[in-house]
């Protein structure tokens, strides 16, 4: 009996698809290069500037800008319109016209006067509109002549030299004043804190803003919204059993930054603790 012989069995496989080989191409002879771009690790933004707020106190020679502007403009008038006057062996530039010497000397009585007796509120606004009412009129009608002819030997008449260095004089102790010695103590307001800095010594002196009390006292209409830029006075008083008042006198810009206080004093010292710190 014939049996089929059984012949092996073969399994076949499905052969696995080829993966597609990519090459970065070469660059071309010629052809610019791009480096690849850095990688960069994102920071929080810095708001340890905008967590506190700087405040510097004045003095009244701040006030002293118009003294100074006022001169170096009399002296260019003098040496454009003046004429030159032989005094001794020496020749003198002086301006022909007394209104010049006239409208200096009103600048300048009228900043001492304002700058050592504090008028308040509308009466110093309306004393002074009068003042240099009365001033640019008599000069516009050429009365100051004849009112100063009633006073013999009376004449108003400074020579070129005189306003050079005397308005020199005031615009570098006005520049020393406001931006270098009034910089050395000045307070830094925080959320919850309080602190007196001075530059000279380190020394510092902290008070805790709750119960604290912040006031911005009346202005001067002319003196610290004209001649001080918005400039006031900030009356601060301590909360506890020892109560402290500090003034800070002719603080720049004070409403805003009695502003930008009554937001940092609203701000819990807790709540900044839960943030990422700042680097």
């Amino acid at each position: 009996m014939y049996q089929q012989p059984v012949l092996p069995s073969v399994t076949y496989q499905q052969p696995m698809p080829q993966q597609p080989v990519y090459q970065q191409p070469m660059p071309q002879a010629g052809t610019p290069q791009t480096a690849p771009a850095p990688t960069t690790t994102a920071h929080p933004p810095d708001r340890s500037k905008d967590l506190e707020v700087i405040l510097y106190t004045h003095s009244n020679f701040i006030y002293w800008w118009p003294v100074w502007v006022v001169g170096f403009l009399m002296a260019a008038l003098t040496r454009l319109q003046g004429e030159l006057i032989t005094i001794g062996h020496h020749q003198e530039w002086f301006h022909p016209n007394k209104n010049i010497g006239v409208l200096f000397t009103v600048t300048l009585y009228m900043v001492i006067l304002f700058t050592n007796a504090i008028a308040r509120g509308l009466a110093s606004f309306v004393l002074v509109l009068t003042v240099m009412f009365l001033t640019i009129l008599f000069a516009y009608l050429g009365w100051w002549e004849v009112i100063l002819s009633w006073i013999p030997y009376l004449s108003v008449h400074m020579n070129f030299g005189f306003y050079v260095l005397f308005s020199s004089a005031i615009f570098l102790t006005w520049v020393i004043m406001t931006f270098i010695y009034d910089h050395l103590t000045y307070w830094r307001v925080r959320p919850g804190q309080i602190t007196q800095e001075h530059v000279i010594g380190g020394a510092t002196k902290s008070y805790d803003t709750r119960g604290m009390e912040f006031e911005k006292q009346q202005q001067d209409l002319f003196r610290q919204w004209i001649l001080g830029l918005g400039a006031g006075d900030i009356r601060i008083l301590t909360a506890g059993p020892h109560r402290e008042t500090f003034v800070l006198s002719n603080v720049l810009f004070v409403s805003a930054k009695v502003r930008a206080i009554q937001r940092l004093i609203a701000i819990q010292p807790d709540t900044l603790a839960e943030e990422p710190p700042i680097r």
